[in-house]
């Protein structure tokens, strides 16, 4: 086992805020050094989101998986990060991977799994608990749940998500039966103990196609009357315009029975679309179903330049979820509004016109609505000098496209994705430094990607269309940096 020293670590985030690299980006969650990965124990506790996720302080690789920690009030003020949980025993010892968090008889508990291997390479996942002393700044870890995975599973057996239904207490956990396929698995409490219920069975249960060899990062939400189960499943292939991306988020909308361990559900349908999106968690707070997730991608680390800074990946900005139709669709918080510089603020209002252009900050909000008119191809383009990342809407074939092959640096490559927009194109995006997020017919599909430009350029956004669109309205602003204190 490696030795982690909270102070000393603790000590080097600190000196390393405020970021200086051109490529850090200003509003989204991510450390000066060392690799973040998934989201974890995102849980509202004390008057605050607290929010823990994957780190790797001693390195740039996917290995010491330890838990940071910051919180916020109002997601654009945040605590300075810290060393939350590291590897200490013998159950841990090979990572702190992943899990969930839950506010329990006046404290803050989390949930994860433990990864362990022998002197021959066998893993042990254990499932263990433990509390976040808020003095200390660490959490205490404290009891072993499940102590390995069951028999006919195999130790692919990860990432607890602890949910309630009708008071009673149970979680979902991401896993791989022995014929390497992927599924998830339901424990529930009884009498102060946890008992397997079995598979949660759904469509792909007793199909002749496997639906992915794995399952990771699964989470049963409620939406009112619906059950929406997301999780990552690996190992499906690309078809069309669905599941581009080495690995998938998504999820599944339907009703859950736990008597008869069944999920009656619609199909598959994906979170984000863009290139740099993986291992979502959910937490529902007064009403509002909160999402983060790990703007990267398992496997293609040589993707991001950054790690030849010292530091790899970002969280994505708080999204919230709501179900429509049994499609989710998702909005930044209404907290980042505050980030907006109004003084900034550049009204965009024109009327059959082929071309809007404006200059960007360091950070943009750009919000638009195009009535397409007689325009059939829309075109928006982030220009950084050279380069330039193009974002393209296809009327006829109904089909919006993001391109990165106008860029050097970093992963390229283009991704497409249907999108129905008859006459009326909404487009919502967040530029950072090398982070953008965007939303599509407000919040019906999302993407989530980087680009990291060569040269110290901001950039410059052109939209273009192929005849004059009826009208163009919108807004920009510049946006201000989260603060870490």
């Amino acid at each position: 086992m490696e030795k982690f020293d909270k102070k000393e670590i603790d000590a080097k985030v600190r000196e390393g805020m405020p970021f200086a690299h051109r490529w850090h980006n200003r509003f989204h969650i991510e450390m000066p050094f060392g690799l973040i990965n998934d989201p974890n124990g995102l849980c509202y506790y004390n008057g605050e989101y607290h929010i823990f996720f994957q780190w790797n302080p001693l390195g740039t690789v996917h290995k010491n998986k330890c838990w940071g920690h910051t919180a916020t009030r109002d997601f654009v003020n945040y605590a300075m990060p810290t060393l939350a949980m590291h590897p200490t025993d013998e159950h841990d010892k090979d990572g702190c991977y992943s899990g969930c968090g839950l506010s329990e008889n006046g404290n803050l508990r989390v949930f994860y799994t433990c990864n362990a291997k022998d002197e021959q390479g066998v893993r042990t996942a254990a499932q263990r608990f433990g509390t976040y002393m808020i003095k200390e700044g660490a959490i205490r870890k404290d009891e072993i749940a499940v102590p390995h995975n069951p028999p006919g599973f195999t130790a692919h057996f990860r990432d607890p998500y602890v949910f309630y239904r009708n008071g009673q207490k149970y979680f979902v956990l991401g896993a791989q039966t022995e014929k390497e396929r992927g599924c998830v698995l339901v424990y529930r409490e009884k009498e102060g103990k946890w008992e397997l219920l079995g598979e949660l069975k759904t469509k792909t249960t007793d199909s002749e196609k496997k639906f992915g060899y794995m399952w990771e990062c699964p989470a049963l939400l409620k939406f009112g009357e619906y059950d929406v189960l997301m999780f990552c499943p690996q190992g499906i292939e690309a078809h069309d315009y669905k599941y581009q991306n080495e690995y998938q988020s998504g999820y599944f909308a339907g009703h859950a029975s736990f008597d008869s361990m069944e999920l009656y559900h619609g199909r598959f349908q994906e979170l984000d679309c863009g290139f740099d999106f993986y291992a979502p968690q959910v937490f529902a707070h007064e009403g509002r179903h909160i999402l983060l997730g790990w703007m990267g991608m398992p496997d293609h680390d040589a993707d991001y330049p950054t790690a030849e800074k010292g530091w790899l990946f970002s969280l994505t900005m708080p999204r919230v979820l709501t179900l429509r139709q049994g499609h989710i669709f998702s909005k930044p918080a209404k907290e980042l509004k505050a980030l907006r510089m109004e003084e900034s603020a550049v009204d965009i209002d024109a009327q059959e016109t082929q071309t809007v252009s404006a200059s960007l900050g360091e950070g943009a909000e750009i919000l638009l609505d195009i009535a397409m008119g007689k325009a059939h191809n829309i075109e928006l383009s982030l220009n950084y000098g050279l380069e330039k990342t193009v974002i393209r809407y296809e009327r006829s074939e109904q089909l919006l496209t993001i391109d990165r092959t106008g860029m050097k640096l970093g992963g390229r490559g283009v991704r497409r994705v249907k999108l129905f927009a008859d006459k009326l194109l909404s487009l919502h995006i967040f530029v950072d430094r090398t982070a953008i997020e965007m939303f599509m017919q407000h919040g019906e599909e999302a993407a989530s990607f980087f680009v990291f430009p060569e040269k110290n350029i901001l950039p410059e956004m052109s939209l273009s269309a192929d005849a004059p669109m009826e009208s163009v309205s919108g807004r920009i602003w510049e946006l201000d940096a989260i603060n870490f204190r």
